[in-house]
């Protein structure tokens, strides 16, 4: 069998990056389709000199995938072989790439301005929601389609661009035993919030969401917090999660792979 690395076999589109791999399958599918009696109506049709040609078509006869046969440049058995499984590695990588993209062409939004079917609109992430606001001067843009008052969601079409997303980020702050048992630890608390962004509150463990609970009115995420406040940041809306010293490795640990949000580790004030 061709050795691997050759033109894409067993890599998909990584394999093409090895150089002259896309030539030399080019080259391959040209003398198994054509079949010319000479290399240069395949360097015309890929735009190449004779002598890149000859070069490329050498390199594969060494591999044993082309021959020439009866005065005719044809793959070999293995040659055949090679361009079919190759083109189709290809062909699926790309179709579940495709798969992949989403093409949004309309949307919903949540309405920031009275709007009417035909405004122009820029959008953008408010507090985590897509959202309308009049005008077309953002970096997204749009038309109108269903309008609705301020605060109503409407139907928005022709969509260009892309909405700027910055992570928002997440505020950890870590309480000690010694920290449970001190008597100022309510104010403590209730400082650290105010300092903190408005966004989610979230706390980690039974010993931190008592500290937080009877410290603020606000609701206080308790359930799948690395998950909320990831998921949050992935919209750009920050949070503040407290959690105990000793479970903050485990917290933490939910944090990996390729896109880690802005973590900001302290301890309580």
């Amino acid at each position: 069998m061709p050795r691997r690395g050759s033109a894409g076999l067993g890599e998909g589109l990584a394999g093409l990056r090895r150089g002259g791999a896309v030539t030399e399958l080019l080259i391959l599918y040209e003398c198994t389709t054509l079949e010319p009696t000479q290399l240069r109506p395949i360097a015309d049709h890929l735009g190449l000199t004779v002598q890149a040609v000859s070069h490329s078509y050498r390199s594969l006869a060494r591999r044993g995938l082309v021959e020439l046969r009866d005065g005719r440049y044809r793959p070999t058995v293995r040659g055949v072989a090679f361009v079919h499984e190759s083109l189709g590695r290809l062909g699926d990588e790309v179709r579940a790439r495709i798969d992949r993209l989403h093409v949004v062409r309309s949307c919903r939004a949540i309405a920031l301005d009275p709007l009417s079917a035909g405004d122009p609109v820029t959008l953008e992430l408010a507090d985590g929601l897509l959202s309308a606001r009049s005008g077309s001067a953002g970096p997204s843009r749009g038309r109108v389609v269903r309008g609705g008052a301020k605060g109503s969601l409407v139907e928005v079409a022709e969509l260009e661009g892309i909405v700027p997303l910055v992570p928002g980020a997440i505020h950890v702050r870590t309480l000690t035993g010694e920290d449970l048992v001190d008597a100022h630890l309510c104010r403590r608390v209730r400082a650290a919030i105010g300092r903190g962004p408005r966004g989610l509150l979230g706390a980690h463990g039974l010993e931190a969401f008592h500290a937080v609970r009877t410290a603020t009115d606000r609701p206080v995420h308790r359930f799948a917090v690395a998950a909320s406040v990831r998921e949050a940041s992935e919209l750009g809306v920050p949070s503040t999660v407290f959690v105990l010293e000793g479970d903050l490795p485990r917290f933490l640990s939910e944090f990996g792979g390729p896109r880690v949000p802005p973590l900001q580790v302290a301890p309580l004030p």
